[in-house]
């Protein structure tokens, strides 16, 4: 691959995914594209670019993009998240909605669904608080292959050991061979969907929890900026942004607030600094951690 053919691929995957590739990642590059260049009969990385510059090959153009989309992810990833929603944001939540009795929480970088289906199992522990209420979780990725992955909720042996306590894998899923199948109930409460997230959401509504874990970092300043604006404008005024460790919205927008006791948590302006009282983490939580 020739460094004109590499700065095209750079260009190419930040026109359509965001990624912002470094010189560095060159590597990464060649061995995650080489098997899209066999899948679709191109002899090499030069040939795949040629290819890319004057084919409309929708299939080969989403192989591309999603080979090269990261989709890290384990049940109850970094754990803390899923203490704070648990013990802090559902029950502020239903307390602000106690008039409408509607909750609605999206995982916006959902990959194959470890993160939404862990929300599902926490929801299920609370459903007897939640009797008479509409909780609606709505996740979505880039990638069409591990959304249809997602929906299946299929895991191998070490997926599920993964982050996931025995106790909830025996209540929750199915063993079918060697692998484990999340129960009928808890798929149906995950709305999945196809969304690039350098486009407009707007059609997904507003909502009380937005989960956006570990995939800013792959993005320059510039469309980091423009996401977090637009997740701001798609969260409920009291609403809840987490974000990954590694991510902030400090120094590319003042639509939102970090709050000032929980890491990686955001919110509007107003309503952070309004809610920073409460918003403790109970002490089985901590040393649950």
């Amino acid at each position: 691959m020739t460094e004109l053919d590499f700065d095209y691929l750079r260009a190419y995957l930040k026109q359509r995914s965001g990624l912002a590739l470094t010189a560095e990642k060159r590597y990464l590059v060649e061995s995650r594209l080489t098997p899209v260049c066999r899948r679709f009969g191109q002899a090499s990385l030069r040939d795949l670019v040629g290819a890319l510059k004057i084919s409309r090959d929708t299939a080969m153009e989403r192989a591309v993009v999603e080979a090269m989309t990261t989709n890290e992810t384990f049940f109850f990833r970094d754990r803390l998240p899923f203490d704070l929603f648990r013990d802090v944001l559902l029950p502020q939540a239903m307390a602000q909605a106690a008039g409408r009795r509607r909750l609605r929480i999206w995982c916006a970088a959902s990959s194959t669904g470890q993160e939404p289906y862990s929300l599902a199992i926490l929801l299920q522990e609370a459903a007897a608080k939640l009797a008479g209420w509409h909780v609606e979780i709505v996740a979505t990725d880039l990638s069409t292959e591990v959304i249809e992955k997602a929906r299946l909720g299929l895991y191998s042996q070490f997926e599920v050991q993964r982050g996931l306590p025995v106790q909830w894998l025996l209540k929750y899923f199915t063993q079918i061979g060697e692998q484990w199948q999340i129960g009928a109930s808890l798929r149906s409460m995950v709305d999945y969907r196809q969304i690039n997230l350098l486009n407009g959401f707007e059609a997904l509504g507003t909502f009380d929890v937005i989960y956006c874990r570990n995939v800013l970092i792959y993005f320059d300043a510039p469309t980091k900026a423009d996401i977090l604006n637009r997740l701001a404008a798609s969260l409920a005024p009291d609403g809840a942004l987490l974000l990954g460790a590694a991510e902030t919205v400090i120094g590319l927008t003042d639509r939102l607030s970090p709050h000032p006791i929980h890491r990686g948590l955001y919110g509007h302006p107003v309503a952070a600094g309004r809610a920073a009282p409460p918003m403790t983490l109970p002490l089985r939580a901590v040393a649950a951690r």
